[in-house]
């Protein structure tokens, strides 16, 4: 399994769809998810750190999970077919629970676990970006190597590239 982190989530103009934007910890290939708006709103509040004045479904779930005795340990995003992304959550038990990944995503931010992702999916639906802001493939050698200062250009080309494309251009 490879770890992954939350680079943030973005509306995507014009088909106006949000997408939550992962990056491995230790390389360079991004996983772009496209999710629905009440996932991407429950990221984007919990990556700011906002806490609403009543929960939200993540965090009711969260709640229940802790009233429980039960400890999520780990989200795990396991496989995508027809451009679905498939999760699992991973209990200190040893426990596992289908999940969608924007939820399983929403939940491992909230309770701080970590993300990881099968090397399957990442050479199936992970994108490298050059310096000029073009996706590659992974095994390209002139795929951009970014440094973490370098990280908030990285996402801006990321951008660029992608107001031009649309979900169905990472399908197989």
């Amino acid at each position: 399994m490879i770890a992954m982190e939350v680079l943030g989530v973005r509306i995507e103009l014009p088909a106006n769809q949000p997408l939550v934007l992962l990056k491995e910890s230790h390389g360079e290939r991004h996983l772009p998810i496209w999710i629905g708006a009440p996932e991407a709103s429950a990221i984007a509040l919990a990556q700011q750190g906002i806490v609403p004045p009543r929960p939200m479904t993540h965090d009711l779930m969260v709640s229940v999970i802790e009233e429980l005795g039960a400890e999520l340990t780990q989200v795990h995003i396991i496989a995508v077919r027809d451009a679905v992304f498939y999760a699992q959550l991973v209990f200190g038990t040893g426990a596992t629970v289908s999940s969608r990944a924007s939820d399983a995503i929403a939940l491992a931010i909230r309770v701080d676990c970590p993300i990881l992702c099968t090397p399957e999916v990442l050479d199936d639906a992970g994108v490298q970006i050059t310096e000029a802001g073009e996706v590659t493939e992974d095994d390209d050698e002139t795929a951009a190597r970014p440094s973490e200062e370098n990280a908030e250009n990285e996402l801006r080309r990321f951008r660029q590239f992608l107001d031009d494309v649309e979900p169905e251009d990472f399908e197989n």
